[in-house]
Order: C-alpha cells, then sequence, then structure tokens
C-alpha cells in the first residue's frame, strides 16, 4: 500500500447557484477570474506549494468544462504516478447510485480512494475561494496542538457572522463551541471551510454518519466529533480570503486585483498561482487605444477604450467602445461605440454595435431578488445582444437576443431576458 502523510479532498461539485447566469452550464470552481485563472486553480495551487502532492477533486454539478481544465494536473506538477489529481464523480455502487449530498457525504463515498493512500492526515479544501495559504504550516500546528481535527478560521465583522460557521475558543484556541451559520453570533472567528483531520477521527465519524441525510461538515460531522470530546483547534488565519459565492463578492474580488497596491496579488515570486495555459498569441494594443488601471488577457486586441476593468484572453474591444469597472471574460466581442459599465459579461459573447450597458438607476431584479441585488448587468456565455440596444443596471440576459426582444430598444434596470436552454 502506498503511504502518504496528508493528501487533499478538494469539494469542486458545487452549483453555485447565487452566480446566477455565470453558472448555469458551469461549476462554480470552474468560472474564470482574473483575466487568466479559473477559480479552483487558487486551492489546486495552494497544494502544490504546500507540497501536497495527492488531490482528489469531488465532481458532480456541470463538470465538463472543470474536467477539461485539470486533465491530468500538468499546470500544477499534479501528474504523477503515485498520488496527483484524480477527478472523483457520483457513481454507481452494487447497491445502487447516490449524488453527493452534502460536504460530508460527498467524502464518505470516496473513502476506498482515501484508504489506498493510508494517509496520517486528511485536508478538506472547497473549490470556490480565493486564496493562497501554506497548508504545511496549518499541519505543523496540527500537530504541535495534537489536534484531532484543525479548523482554518478568520475573524470578519460581527454583522458578517451569521453567514458562516462560527467557533469560539479559549486561550489555547481549542475550540469549546461551534456553531453553523448561527441567527445571534457570539463570536466573529469563521470558519473558512478548510480542515485538516486526523485520519481515524475522520473515518470513524464518516462511517459513523453515513446513514445522515445530506451529511454535511459544519452541521453533522464537526458537531459530532465535539460532542465525543475530539480536541479541535482553530488555527486563526489572517491573509486575503475571499468567498466568491456571490456576483457581488465575484465583481469585488476581480476590482481589488487592479487596486493601486492590491491585497491579493497575482504578481508574487515565491508563490505562484498556476493555470492551464493555451496557445495564443500576443495582445494587440492599436494606436488610438487607451488602457487604464487593468488586467488585459493574452490574444487581445484593444481599438477602443478600457478602464478599470478585468479582461480575459483573445477579448476584441472595437473602435470607439469604452468599457468601465467591468469583467469581459474569455472570447468576448465588444461592438464600435458600445459603452459598458459595471458588467460581467461571460465568455463568448457578443455585445453590438452602439450598445449601452449599465445607464439609468437601480431597481430590485424582477427575476430573482436575492441573486440579482448588485448594480451589476450580468450577461451569461455565449449571449448575443444586437446592435444599438440600451440595458439598465441589475440586469441579466441570458442567450441569444434579437431586436425583438427589446422593446422600444430599452431592457430597463431591473429586467431580464432569459432564453429557452437558459433557465436555471
Amino acid at each position: 500500500m502506498v503511504k502518504k502523510e496528508m493528501i487533499a479532498m478538494l469539494l469542486a461539485g458545487g452549483q453555485g447557484s447565487r452566480l446566477g447566469v455565470l453558472t448555469q452550464k458551469v461549476a462554480k470552481p470552474a468560472v474564470s477570474f482574473g483575466g487568466k485563472y479559473r477559480i479552483i486553480d487558487f486551492p489546486l495551487s495552494n497544494c502544490i506549494n504546500s507540497g501536497v502532492d495527492t488531490v482528489g477533486v469531488l465532481t458532480q454539478y456541470q463538470p465538463l468544462r472543470l474536467n477539461s481544465h485539470i486533465g491530468i494536473g500538468i499546470p500544477w506538477d499534479l501528474d504523477r504516478n503515485v498520488g496527483g489529481v484524480t477527478i472523483l464523480p457520483p457513481y454507481e455502487k452494487s447497491k445502487g447510485s447516490d449524488w453527493y449530498t452534502g460536504t460530508a457525504n460527498a467524502i464518505f463515498q470516496n473513502l476506498e480512494y482515501m484508504e489506498s493512500y493510508n494517509p496520517d492526515y486528511v485536508l478538506i479544501l472547497s473549490g470556490d475561494h480565493i486564496y493562497k495559504m501554506d497548508y504545511e504550516v496549518m499541519l505543523d500546528y496540527h500537530k504541535a496542538n495534537n489536534a484531532d481535527i484543525t479548523i482554518a478560521a478568520m475573524p470578519v465583522p460581527i454583522e458578517e457572522a451569521s453567514r458562516f460557521g462560527v467557533v469560539i475558543t479559549d486561550e489555547t484556541n481549542r475550540i469549546l463551541e461551534f456553531e453553523e451559520k448561527p441567527p445571534q453570533p457570539r463570536s466573529n472567528l469563521a470558519s473558512m471551510g478548510i480542515y485538516i483531520f486526523s485520519w481515524p477521527v475522520l473515518r470513524e465519524a464518516l462511517v459513523h454518519l453515513s446513514e445522515v441525510p445530506g451529511c454535511d461538515f459544519g452541521k453533522h460531522v464537526i458537531p459530532y466529533c465535539h460532542e465525543k470530546g475530539d480536541r479541535i483547534f482553530a488555527y486563526e488565519y489572517n491573509g486575503y480570503w475571499k468567498d466568491v459565492g456571490t456576483l457581488g463578492s465575484y465583481w469585488e474580488a476581480n476590482m481589488e486585483l487592479i487596486d493601486i497596491i492590491p491585497e491579493f496579488n497575482l504578481y508574487e515570486e515565491y508563490w505562484k498561482i498556476y493555470t492551464k495555459s493555451d496557445i495564443i498569441p500576443p495582445q494587440y494594443l492599436a494606436a488610438d487605444a487607451v488602457i487604464a488601471r487593468s488586467i488585459i488577457g493574452e490574444g487581445t486586441e484593444v481599438y477602443g477604450q478600457i478602464h478599470n476593468s478585468v479582461i480575459g484572453a483573445g477579448v476584441t474591444i472595437e473602435a470607439g467602445a469604452v468599457v468601465r469597472d467591468s469583467i469581459i471574460m474569455r472570447d468576448c466581442r465588444i461592438g464600435a461605440g458600445a459603452q459598458v459599465t459595471k458588467a460581467i459579461i461571460a465568455e463568448d459573447s457578443r455585445i453590438g454595435a452602439g450598445v449601452v450597458i449599465g445607464e439609468g438607476d437601480y431597481a430590485e431584479s424582477q427575476y430573482d431578488p436575492k441573486v440579482y441585488q448588485f448594480d451589476l448587468v450580468i450577461i451569461g456565455e455565449h449571449s448575443v445582444i444586437p446592435d444599438h440596444v440600451r440595458i439598465g443596471k441589475n440586469v441579466a440576459v441570458s442567450g441569444v437576443t434579437t431586436p425583438g426582444d427589446y422593446p422600444d430598444g430599452v431592457l430597463g434596470s431591473g429586467q431580464y431576458i432569459i432564453k429557452a436552454g437558459g433557465v436555471q
């Protein structure tokens, strides 16, 4: 039997429904980020930078793009004969087939994979957070405390703490209480959803709770282990960490990359973020192009203006077009004279000539106010916006639209067009 000190289990099966039309055909960890990357690149890069060379990636929702992006793990040096990266989808068993119904249930269904490496420790990660962390330092902390479980935690504003699992610790950082999303939090130390388990403790808990419907780490495994008296410690993290699970936080995290002094720096030599790189020609900036404080992907052609934006690879900004405070994903075309303000435009979309996006006053979404509650225009991948239409704020568009979809050439703030096949 192969022996690994620590293996990682990376939960990447999430639908990410709070990202609206951005995730209708792609899992959240495969969504583009920062012009060049996909969200899953960050935990995968953390693993190899931390010396963790065995990673199981648990996929479920819309896995095609995620699987093709990861491949056999070459960009992250995870193409190994022993260990490396393994895609772990749900599969049919002799007693029938089961979808992954909760975070812990997904891990339980892959006990055989973990047992094949006979690990001392198992690192549980989420595939949809933006951060840099040395898991080796966290493992040293786990060992020094003779812990059964170590939970990475960070201080958050107390008014936001009810969105997280909250921990209360003693002076040694041993966890005295754990509350999952409490309505009245008594602490602002929030779980980051990053756990190190000593393998026997994890295995026993997963087997014991295997019949619990929707078995989840925060709701079931951690409380069970706490009641059992296991040694559970909080590893306090004070670096940059962002859960990009909402359209607002996703847009903010991208915009933070282009701050004058970015809080999250993509350019550090000692902690590189690796990704699958395509063979793309260099950028082309025309003589009249204007670019201010932006990230521009490879193969992009700029004939117009870009201000304070993140532009992916292979994008074309035609003459007279102005893009401000926006995220334009790869292979999009922004037509001549278009004005794009505070928009997220997903891959391979076409914005017609003279289109105005993001004008007027904010209005509540008529489609899904829980998801679309920001000043942003969200355009799903492979969408087409015809020439000379005007689109307001807090709007969702998905699909190939025609002039007939826009009464008087206008789609007002808070409205939406979701074409057949685009419904979530």
